[in-house]
Parts: structure tokens; C-alpha cells; sequence
């Protein structure tokens, strides 16, 4: 009951009592009940129960659960992925698996390489990066470019699978090799280097395989190939048409295979090529001495240069030896020095001569040097040191004797000496000009040393004199008096 509604009864009961006679006398049990429900009509305090904050927490926990799920609930209802999972008997939840990861692999190998996402072709990419006959012969560049138009291939048991016309991994399945030994994947020239097919699990321990003992390694080494196991050959040659069961397997089993075809390869290395002689053709061409020559000229020195790099400080040539190659600069810069004979004075009426380089100049990017020392077989007048590390393309001496006569007097009439403008006047007034700077430097320096030093004048110091208990440890030798 509301306090304001207690109060107008009390008063009212109050007035009441006031105005009426006094009531008749009342039995005991009456007036005991009386007495009992009279506190009724107060207002009463609620009792409050003591905390219980382990169970608020859990109660919280559950909560937040429960809103997590239904949140991930929602957002995996538009994920299609989930469903899919679901019909093929998929877990939807946890990392996958090597055997999910196969089965990714050959579902997008059974795409056309141009309906594939990629995000395909990145999947495709990192699991030929698992096979150690590719990363072992191929570079990273051409196996991200080969895994673009890999395709997969299905034998049934009984068949005879010839792998001279590419390169075959085996996904699934089992297959028998028709001879024990194996040529390399890329025949080199001259290379006689053959191998036996390797299993993938003498390899790579994955995650969720376990590695195998070095016995069973070496049974999946015979002539039984396993799953990633490899046969076949990236390089068509004569050699390799003429003899295809060199590469052939009979199939134990039905096989999944993966192929790189050779084709891809030839055509991937002959892009390559091209691009490599567009790269020259044009670091020549820049070249002051070839501005002016033929495109067929180019061609021949194109088809004759190599790569080399030369680290920082190397001695590239001495002065007076013969460079053994040609060089045009596509990268970083070379020092030229000149020798010359010099006087140093070890004695007040002593002197001696010694040999020492004068810094003349550089030679920059698209720049050449060497083209008449190779061919005339003269002696180098300079010495080249690389000033940091060059990027050149060279030509040796041999393969510039093989050239035609033709394209020899055009080099020969076209180049000419690296820094052979200079004249011995030139170098020694280059090397008085060095040793007049030094040797004022020295008297500069000095001078001033002498002057600070003057009366005991030190540098931070000043030159008053200090007053201290104990001579300062950096002052005790010097000229200050104390």
C-alpha cells in the first residue's frame, strides 16, 4: 500500500475514534488477530539473496556462445562451399587434409587451363612445387609459367603410357617401368646424367604423412611407380624419338597422370630466348660505336653473347695485359685508371720510384670496351675495376675470330680505344693535379692543427688557464700549464 493511502487511514481511523463512543469490550481471540495482521499494512523491504557470480559468468559464457554460433550460422548460410562440402561427405569445419588437397588438385586439373580461376592456377603452381623433378631441374619462373597449361590424363589398367613427348607425374594409380634407368629431364648438351624415378614420399614429409623408413624408400625407388612418381622428358630430340621405351610405363592400375607437355616447354624456352636477344639487341644498339650498324650485323654478336656479372672492386683488366672478351655494360659502372711512375720520398736527398693509378674516369651503362685488344690481340692501355657490381654482356675473343671478315673490319673500323684520347701530358697533369691537392691538404690541415694549438689553446677548451684539483685525464700530455 502506498504511504500517502497508509497515511489518510491512519488519520481517518484517528477521527474517527475521536468522534465515536468507545467500542464494546472485545473478546481475546479477536483482538489477538488483530494485533497479528495489524503490521500487514505496512509497506515491507524485500529481502535481497547474496551474489552468485560464478553462475552469472557461465550464464554470460553461454550467452556469448550461443551469439557466436548463430552469427557464424548466418554467415555460412551464404557460403556455398559449405553445402558442397556437405553433399560430397565432407567435414565443413578444420584444415584440410593431404587426400582433400589431391582431390582439389585433380578436380581443377580436369578444367581447361583457360576456365581455371587463379586462385587455381596458384593451387596447381604450389603443388608442383612439391615435385622434387621439377624444382630440381626447372627454376620457379618457368614452373609458375608450365603449371598455366598442365593437364591430367586417364589410363586404364594394361596401358602403355610413352613419355617422350613430355613430362608425366603420377597422381593416382600404379604404373611399371618398362626399363630401370631414366634419362634427366632436361638433356643437356653432352650430359649423359640419367636418374631413377623418384617417389614423392622419399622426399616430402607432409603434415598429415608420416616418412618412411629408408628400406621402404628404396623399394618405391624400383621399377613399381608410385603416386608422385615421375617418368618422361621435357627435351624432344632425335635421340629421345628414336628410342621411346626409354620413357614408357605400363599402367598396374587405372591412372590419373598430370602432363607438362614438351611442346609448352620448347615454346616457353624459345619466348624466352627471344626476349633475352631483344634485351642485347637493344644494350648493343645503345652502344656509342654501334649506333650506326646493320640489324644483321647486331644479329651475329646477339647470337654469340653470354651473361657474366662482376662484384664490386673486381679487376676486370690490368693495364698492359690483352682482355680476353668484349664487354657492353648493361648495369652499374667500371673505374679507369692509368699507370704512371712516380717518386716518393723516403729520405730528405732519397727518393724512390714506384708505380701508381691515376683515376681518369668511367664508363657508364651502354657503354663497351675491349673490341680491339680481343681481335688485334693489343694490350690493354687501361686498367677497369668495377665500381660497384656489373651486369655485362660478353663476347669471347674465340667466338669474335669466328665472325666473318666483314663484320670484324666494321668493329674494327667503328671501335675505338678506351680512353685513347688521353695522352701521357694528360696523365701526368691528371696525377700533379692530385698530388698538388694532397700535399696542400696536409699543409692545410696543419696550419690549423698549429693554430688551435697555439698557447695551449684546445679545441672545446679555450685557452685561459683552469683551476682545477686534479689534471683532467684528456689534458694531461698537452701543451696547457698548471
Amino acid at each position: 500500500m502506498p504511504v500517502s493511502s497508509l497515511s489518510s487511514a491512519i488519520l481517518a481511523h484517528m477521527k474517527a475514534i475521536n468522534n465515536v463512543p468507545p467500542p464494546l469490550p472485545r473478546s481475546v481471540p479477536a483482538h489477538s488477530e488483530l494485533v497479528k495482521n495489524y503490521p500487514k499494512i505496512f509497506l515491507q523491504r524485500k529481502t535481497r539473496l547474496p551474489r552468485l557470480s560464478k553462475q552469472e559468468e557461465k550464464r554470460k559464457l553461454s550467452e556469448d556462445t550461443e551469439e557466436s554460433q548463430r552469427q557464424q550460422s548466418e554467415d555460412d548460410a551464404h557460403n556455398i562451399a559449405i553445402y558442397v562440402k556437405q553433399v560430397l561427405g565432407c567435414h565443413p569445419c578444420g584444415p584440410k587434409n593431404f587426400e582433400e588437397k589431391v582431390e582439389e588438385f585433380l578436380a581443377i586439373l580436369k578444367k581447361l587451363p583457360i576456365h581455371r580461376t587463379l586462385h587455381e592456377h596458384k593451387t596447381v603452381w604450389k603443388m608442383l612445387k612439391t615435385v622434387p623433378d621439377l624444382t630440381s631441374q626447372l627454376t620457379d619462373d618457368h614452373l609458375k609459367t608450365l603449371s598455366k597449361n598442365v593437364i591430367s590424363e586417364t589410363w586404364i589398367k594394361g596401358s602403355t603410357v610413352v613419355g617422350n613427348d613430355g613430362f608425366y607425374v603420377i597422381l593416382k594409380g600404379l604404373a611399371r617401368a618398362q626399363t630401370q634407368l631414366y634419362k634427366s629431364l632436361i638433356d643437356e648438351e653432352g650430359s649423359s646424367a640419367k636418374f631413377i624415378p623418384q617417389s614423392f614420399h622419399s622426399y616430402v614429409c607432409s603434415e598429415d604423412l608420416q616418412c618412411e623408413a629408408p628400406d621402404q624408400q628404396a623399394a618405391l625407388c624400383g621399377t613399381l611407380l608410385r603416386p608422385w612418381s615421375t617418368f618422361g622428358t621435357l627435351e624432344v630430340t632425335a635421340q629421345v624419338q628414336s628410342d621411346p621405351a626409354v620413357y614408357s610405363v605400363v599402367t598396374e592400375e587405372d591412372c590419373e597422370l598430370l602432363k607438362i607437355s614438351a611442346a609448352n616447354y620448347a615454346k616457353l624456352k624459345s619466348d624466352k630466348t627471344k626476349l633475352e636477344n631483344k634485351q642485347i639487341m637493344k644494350l648493343i644498339r645503345g652502344c656509342p660505336y654501334y649506333e650506326e650498324w646493320p640489324t644483321l650485323s647486331i644479329q651475329e654478336l646477339v647470337l654469340l653473347v653470354k651473361w657474366k656479372k662482376f662484384p664490386r672492386g673486381h679487376v676486370i683488366v690490368e693495364s698492359g695485359n690483352i682482355i680476353p672478351f668484349v664487354a657492353y655494360i648493361n648495369s652499374g659502372h667500371c673505374n679507369i685508371y692509368r699507370d704512371i711512375v712516380g717518386f716518393v720520398r723516403l729520405q730528405p736527398k732519397r727518393v724512390k720510384q714506384v708505380r701508381k693509378l691515376v683515376y681518369m674516369g668511367q664508363l657508364q651503362e651502354q657503354e663497351s670496351f675491349g673490341e680491339l685488344s680481343a681481335l688485334l690481340q693489343l694490350p690493354f692501355t687501361c686498367t677497369v675495376v668495377a665500381g660497384e657490381e656489373v651486369e655485362a654482356a660478353v663476347i669471347q675473343d674465340k667466338d669474335l675470330h669466328e665472325l666473318d671478315p666483314v663484320t670484324q673490319q666494321l668493329m674494327l673500323q667503328t671501335a675505338k680505344p678506351t680512353f685513347g684520347h688521353l695522352t701521357d701530358e694528360d696523365v701526368r697533369y691528371k696525377y700533379l693535379q692530385k698530388e698538388l691537392q694532397k700535399e696542400w691538404r696536409t699543409f692545410k690541415d696543419k696550419t690549423v692543427r698549429d693554430s688551435l694549438h697555439y698557447n695551449g689553446i684546445v679545441p672545446g677548451f679555450g685557452k685561459w688557464d683552469h683551476h682545477w684539483a686534479s689534471i683532467p685525464r684528456n689534458l694531461k700530455d698537452t701543451l696547457v700549464t698548471y
